[in-house]
């Protein structure tokens, strides 16, 4: 635990919070691989929703990684996930086609996502939830 204490936030139940947040990566990987439900939505709408899951993705980061260049991992992992899953959804799926559309609406959310760290929100879960 000495190694991930230089690399996370000092916070109380820091393997609950990673968990949580590795708990989320996986959620979006298989959102974007799974059938998509049978719902009638406005076309291209799904950006706002790939913007939406990077940025929470990344603003949680914000929240559990202590350092700059953890921060920049964390960062290029998440856009080379985005990259590969659409990957994915054009060689690996008859349900789902890659859309280069998508990878920029996930590269946008993970800008947003990360600027948090250069305002008083990075702080918000040390703030609600304080040190040992």
């Amino acid at each position: 635990m000495a190694a991930v204490s230089g690399i996370l936030r000092p916070l109380r139940h820091r393997r609950f919070w990673l968990g949580l947040w590795s708990g989320a990566v996986i959620v979006v990987i298989a959102l974007c691989l799974l059938p998509p439900p049978p719902l009638a939505l406005p076309h291209n709408s799904d950006k706002l929703e790939h913007f939406l899951a990077y940025f929470l993705l990344a603003a949680s980061a914000v929240q559990l990684f202590a350092s700059r260049r953890a921060l920049w991992v964390v960062a290029f992992v998440l856009l080379a996930m985005g990259v590969a899953i659409e990957w994915a959804q054009g060689a690996l799926t008859a349900n789902r086609v890659a859309d280069p559309q998508d990878v920029l609406a996930n590269s946008l959310g993970i800008l947003a996502g990360m600027a948090l760290a250069f305002t008083p929100l990075r702080n918000l879960l040390a703030r609600l939830q304080p040190p040992r």
